[in-house]
């Protein structure tokens, strides 16, 4: 708790950033709770009324609660951004140390087949390609997300491992006959973690705006389950006699991506040496 202080106290950015994003955790843990309207539930006499106190962000073409859906599309964002960077982190993990550890040969095609190979084609066209033909959920979404962002994690801990692997304490561990096993879980991941976890909370941003991009494009989160793109989408045919429907999903995009990048870029600052000391001087400065 001390190392979360000292990290927003000497951060506005990363005090923004981990306010919006503890707030939509909360609403996505809350959803039921803050909502008052069931967000699949159609109203046809209601539909397309601007935002009320009945309806603070309207309803949408259906007579759907706006803000309803909103409020459960957080959820979705959320529990598939936490998902893709779960798997793709992990998988990245452990690909890229392995291959930076060991070296050699394993290394070359894990290198030059696997990680650049997946890293030269554009992310959101491979996505797109994997969502088409695995078909639209959101287990599909997830898995399309995994597929193709797991090499960004591996080409980074890859190049920590290459680094890490020389230092002094692993050649001790090792020349004191500690097994590949044991200097790669207790060793070498443990102090490759913080440029993946920078990663991993920037990655968040990413996986939002790309389920965000397959629901718009029809190929993410099926319907009636609410999705910030799929309503985007829905939205394009009232774009001026009903612009709230695209507003408040737009605004919510842009929230939930400000909020992740704004924390993995604080982050990154706080856990770089030099940064951090240069914070904690300017902060010292100013009292």
């Amino acid at each position: 708790m001390s190392e979360l202080r000292d990290f927003l106290k000497h951060s506005a950015p990363g005090r923004v950033g981990f306010a919006l994003t503890l707030l939509l955790v909360l609403i996505a843990i809350a959803a039921p709770l803050v909502s008052r309207y069931d967000p699949a539930a159609q109203n046809l006499p209601a539909r397309l009324s601007p935002p009320s106190a009945a309806h603070w962000m309207g309803t949408d073409e259906l007579g759907r609660d706006v803000w309803a859906r909103i409020i459960y599309g957080t959820r979705v964002s959320m529990m598939v951004s936490i998902c893709v960077v779960l798997g793709a982190g992990l998988v990245g993990l452990a690909i890229g140390a392995t291959a930076g550890y060991f070296g050699g040969w394993f290394d070359r095609i894990n290198n030059i087949f696997f990680i650049n190979a997946f890293l030269s084609f554009p992310g959101i066209l491979l996505a797109i390609a994997f969502a088409a033909f695995l078909g639209p959920s959101i287990r599909n979404v997830i898995l399309a997300l995994v597929i193709t962002g797991w090499a960004g994690y591996a080409r980074v801990a890859r190049a920590q491992s290459l680094q890490v692997k020389e230092f002094e304490y692993v050649l001790a561990a090792r020349s004191l006959g500690a097994s590949h096993a044991r200097i790669l879980t207790r060793h070498l991941l443990p102090n490759i973690l913080q440029p993946i976890l920078v990663l991993a909370t920037v990655g968040m941003a990413g996986a939002i705006l790309a389920e965000s991009t397959l629901s718009f494009l029809g190929v993410g989160v099926l319907a009636p389950m609410p999705s910030w793109g799929a309503m985007l989408n829905d939205a394009r045919g009232h774009l001026f006699d009903a612009p709230h429907l695209v507003i408040f999903p737009a605004l919510a995009v842009m929230t939930a991506v400000l909020a992740f990048n704004l924390l993995g870029d604080a982050l990154r600052d706080w856990l770089d040496p030099r940064m951090r000391s240069y914070l904690t001087a300017a902060a010292s400065a100013l009292r």
